[in-house]
């Protein structure tokens, strides 16, 4: 076991109204490097992806609100990969509470408004693409929340892939979309659904309590409860 790291599972306290849910629903306790990260890493990522599709054919065929609808989905993606890998979603979103499971699901399943917004008015009322792609999004959300603890990253990985194969030979859109299914999938089958340590690094004026991994990690509220 490397000494130099250890887990950090402690959830800071977060203010009342409107401010403490916005902490929550980013992850309570985000570190200046993390939002660093965050801010640089989104909006290098946001101009690869206009970039690319200003320089396809697209545009001149999109309305102004399938334009609208691309963007938004385009900015929360990119958002949503970097926000959810951070250390502050990982110990809110699997924390100890018997609640954080159904928090998961229910955050995955209002992605299916995505689905439904592309689908629907971007491409033109695509059901096939709708219904196959909320059909993996849904059977693979279960999959990955119900997998063993120690399996879950490689099932993620799986059922992601899987997800992005079907995507590209059978649920097929214009060249300028190919970004949207494995973005929308990497977000929630593996960045959200993944448990993962919040990994620090242990300095030498660092004179905090180890925390314990241990069996009873859960019941001292460190840790996913449910699995």
């Amino acid at each position: 076991m490397r000494t130099d790291l250890e887990t950090d599972w402690e959830i800071p306290p977060t203010p009342a109204g409107p401010t403490g849910r916005l902490e929550r629903f980013m992850g309570p306790g985000k570190s200046p490097a993390e939002s660093v990260v965050e801010g640089v890493g989104g909006a290098v990522c946001a101009l690869l992806l206009a970039a690319g599709i200003w320089s396809s054919d697209a545009l001149r065929d999109w309305s102004a609100p399938q334009i609208v609808i691309v963007a938004l989905a385009g900015l929360d993606l990119i958002g949503g990969i970097l926000t959810n890998a951070t250390n502050a979603a990982k110990r809110w979103y699997h924390r100890a509470d018997p609640r954080a499971r159904r928090g998961r699901l229910v955050f995955v399943s209002a992605h299916l408004g995505h689905l439904a917004a592309m689908g629907l008015l971007v491409l033109d009322g695509d059901w096939t693409w709708l219904l196959g792609n909320a059909g993996l999004l849904l059977a693979g959300a279960v999959v990955v929340e119900f997998a063993p603890l120690e399996l879950r990253r490689p099932v993620a990985m799986a059922v992601w892939t899987a997800a992005v194969v079907v995507n590209l030979f059978w649920l097929t859109v214009p060249d300028a979309l190919l970004w949207f299914a494995p973005l929308f999938f990497l977000k929630l089958l593996v960045c959200h659904l993944v448990p993962e340590a919040p990994l620090r690094r242990r300095t030498a004026a660092d004179e905090r309590v180890p925390v314990d991994d241990g069996p009873d990690r859960a019941a001292a509220g460190r840790g996913p409860a449910d699995d």
